[in-house]
């Protein structure tokens, strides 16, 4: 049984024959973004990048293609004719993005010499790259791992600081130095359970249920750990929606531009001004937030604004956090409370008071943000209010969190996986079939990582990287 139970064969193996990828081509690609600009890169990455860069640009004496230095030349056509003075920079393998020997071209920005370069790339030799097969390369030759490669996408497509900066974090190894450790042990676990089996004959001890179950626990706590940071890793991500909600004339669209800092909706002094939903996108904390100004909710109106008032019903029920605002300048009204109680019901909510710079006449029993969206006052500490209600508690940000959907729930197969290895030990079911769900749990775990990660799967993560990269 114990021969059966082996660990998959290193991803490598695999994909490199399956994935569809020829490492033996070499690729070309503008790394660059699409448009004008001062500079735009043609990156060569393969074993025949110094040969075709030759081909298609004159160097002043013969390259010497020293690593890590540049070198001016001309991009010439098949004529002889230059088009551009370019700058050649050459990274040898194994020291480079892709592990390969990788030539960047830097043209000046024009999109037609970019891609005269490409072309004149291609009818040397090369082959047009594939969306993110620069990284898949990185990747498949043991460059980078895949939470690595993901997270290269990630900051691609930040929008926040911070956000690049959590990326930064995971294209440096964050994510696999917290799973490391846990696999180790998980390793060591499926090691003893093996040799136990192997040697049986020989009375060698086996391990009791006790160090079974102890050996689990603080696997399944770390794993559980990780897979619950994604609750704050995905806001991260993919930031959270913010509705504005209350009676008309309260200041919502007053406070929604102060929020911003910008004039984005209509604000005056006439009741029902803002009719429909008014949506901009801005950070804090450095997590993008997408702030809603809603219809100012009453009764008795026409049909255009009980349109819009359903539709504030309805942001409210769609957004991850609500702030109901109430005038301090005025007494409470019961259609305050209804909208307290309302929001409460359908999740999280902060209750803000608006126009503390003017005389308080309103009362009520509950936490309240005080603020005053003409003056600013209190806005400071309603973002750190906002900021502090979308992080679960006792997540701790500074041990690192994760920010894929596919990682928390393979996270979620591995735990589910150890419970099934733990209800085996109780129920003291034959090491062999135990052994079974240990492997399960680490091909989840390994498919973080892309050890075992199916092509497929592969495919679908790089298809959505930018050509070039």
């Amino acid at each position: 049984m114990a021969a059966r139970l082996r660990r998959p064969a290193p991803r490598r193996a695999a994909a490199n024959a399956d994935s569809g990828v020829n490492l033996s081509d070499t690729i070309v690609a503008v790394s660059t973004p699409p448009g004008r600009g001062g500079i735009g890169i043609v990156r060569l990455s393969g074993q025949d990048s110094r040969r075709i860069a030759s081909q298609i640009l004159r160097f002043p004496k013969p390259p010497e293609w020293k690593p890590w230095t540049a070198a001016l030349a001309e991009l010439v056509g098949p004529d002889g004719h230059t088009v551009d003075q370019v700058v050649v920079t050459y990274f040898g393998r194994p020291r480079s993005y892709t592990a390969e020997d990788v030539v960047e071209i830097s043209c000046h920005g024009a999109p037609v010499v970019l891609r005269y370069a490409v072309e004149r790339a291609c009818d040397a030799g090369a082959r047009l790259a594939e969306p993110g097969e620069f990284t898949l390369r990185a990747f498949l030759n043991g460059r980078i791992d895949l939470p690595q490669a993901e997270a290269v996408r990630d900051l691609i497509e930040a929008t926040t600081l911070y956000q690049a900066r959590i990326a930064a974090q995971q294209a440096g190894g964050a994510v696999s130095r917290r799973i490391a450790p846990l696999k180790e042990q998980l390793l060591e676990l499926i090691a003893l359970l093996e040799a136990g089996i192997d040697f049986a004959e020989d009375d060698i001890p086996v391990a009791s249920d006790e160090e079974i179950l102890g050996r689990i626990g603080p696997i399944a706590q770390g794993l559980s750990a990780l897979a619950e940071s994604f609750a704050y890793g995905k806001l991260v991500h993919s930031g959270f929606t913010l509705a504005i909600v209350g009676r008309p004339n309260v200041g919502k669209s007053s406070l929604f531009n102060r929020l911003l800092e910008q004039e984005r909706a209509i604000v005056t002094d006439i009741p029902g001004t803002t009719r429909d939903m008014v949506s901009e996108v801005a950070a804090i904390d450095g997590i993008p937030v997408k702030f809603i100004d809603t219809a100012g909710i009453r009764s008795g109106q026409d049909r255009i604004e009980a349109l819009g008032i359903e539709r504030s019903y309805q942001a409210m029920a769609d957004a991850d956090l609500t702030l109901v605002v109430i005038d301090l300048s005025a007494p409470v009204e019961a259609v305050d409370l209804e909208l307290v109680e309302r929001a409460r019901r359908q999740g999280r909510c902060l209750l803000v008071g608006n126009k503390s710079d003017l005389p308080w006449r309103a009362e009520i029993a509950e936490d309240i943000t005080a603020v005053s969206a003409l003056t600013g006052e209190g806005i400071p500490a309603l973002r750190r209010a906002i900021a502090e209600s979308i992080v679960p508690a006792g997540l701790n940000c500074e041990a690192g969190f994760i920010t894929s959907l596919r990682h928390e729930r393979l996270l979620r197969d591995a735990l589910a996986a150890l419970e099934k290895a733990r209800a085996a030990v109780a129920e003291r079911i034959p090491h062999e079939m135990l052994l079974l769900d240990l492997y399960a749990a680490l091909q989840a775990i390994d498919a973080i990582t892309g050890a075992t990660t199916a092509d497929d799967i592969l495919n679908r993560i790089f298809s959505t990287f930018c050509i070039g990269k």
